[in-house]
């Protein structure tokens, strides 16, 4: 009896051990030093960039031609659009495939703020659709997107007059509170993603012939997202934190993996294409009157309904 009384402790001992490979792996995974997580670089993510990159250009890019492509006999102006379809699975897509780069990180990245940004961003992105759907179907009703709401000519006529600041309102959280709340946990999470992209072998320090194939799709793909979501700000200021970080890291001796260059590069083929759609539209007297200000970077479907859809 004694020596089994003796022994109860080592049994709970023993559970204690094993429990110690989960601690171990939390240790491991959360207590680890910066040295072994830079040694620790991860292999170029192709299949979730690629998927990144096809599901941006289809669900979201492609949303609105969807919507003009498909015949309106299909999907009453009462109904959701085709384009209300592809920015549901968007909805849900997107936040997924974050969620599956997140858990490649080489990085331990904080767990709280990663589930705020997932389901915020979430929630921005459910308002957008809304708004979004409303104010594309009025362009079959002639709404004209380089005008301001009480510009427009089925809007300024309405009445009672209160009907217009419900437009407003609608305008708000479409190209606002929407965009705020959708793209601000968007950049926050790749920022955090791209903290962790740094390994201390200079030969890993490249990005291999498949990230060069999804380069241009994938910086072409976010000067739309910076003009037509109007987030400059938020994506120079993105951009320049990724500089600083570079920089501070080129300090301790790590370089970026062949992730994080592959991020950089997009975001400066980025910052390239917006100059130079600046640069082209910047004497247009119709979009200078709509953006007014220092930051001019006209939407893309402004631009549209000014110079294309109206020579049809």
């Amino acid at each position: 009896m004694e020596a089994a009384a003796r022994r109860r402790p080592l049994t709970g001992a023993a559970g204690g051990s094993g429990a110690q490979p989960g601690a171990s792996f939390l240790q491991a995974r959360h207590g680890s030093g910066k040295a072994d997580e830079a040694d620790c670089s991860a292999p170029f993510h192709f299949d979730l960039w690629f998927y990144f990159t096809l599901q941006n250009w289809v669900l979201d890019f492609g949303r609105p031609i969807a919507m003009l492509v498909f015949p309106l006999e299909w999907f009453p102006l009462n109904k959701p659009s085709v384009g209300d379809y592809f920015h549901m699975a968007y909805n849900v897509i997107t936040p997924f495939l974050l969620l599956k780069l997140i858990e490649r990180s080489p990085r331990t990245l904080p767990r709280s703020m990663v589930y705020v940004s997932i389901i915020t961003f979430i929630m921005g992105a459910s308002i957008h659709l809304v708004g979004d759907s409303v104010n594309h179907r009025l362009i079959f009703s002639g709404y004209q997107h380089h005008l301001s709401v009480r510009e427009n000519p089925i809007i300024k006529n309405l009445k009672p007059e209160t009907l217009i600041d419900s437009f407003e309102l609608l305008y708000y959280y479409d190209e606002y509170l929407g965009h705020c709340l959708w793209y601000i946990p968007f950049f926050l999470i790749l920022f955090m993603y791209f903290s962790g992209c740094f390994t201390a072998s200079k030969a890993q320090s490249s990005m291999p012939g498949p990230a060069l194939l999804l380069l241009v799709p994938s910086g072409l793909y976010y000067w739309y997202l910076v003009a037509e979501g109007q987030i400059f700000i938020l994506f120079i200021f993105t951009f320049f934190a990724m500089l600083a970080l570079v920089l501070h890291q080129k300090h301790r001796c790590l370089f970026l993996d062949s992730n994080g260059l592959f991020l950089l590069c997009s975001f400066a083929l980025t910052l390239s294409l917006v100059a130079l759609w600046v640069a082209w539209l910047w004497n247009d007297p119709v979009l200078r009157k709509k953006y007014p200000g220092v930051i001019y970077v006209p939407e893309p479907w402004a631009f549209y309904t000014l110079h294309v859809s109206s020579r049809h």
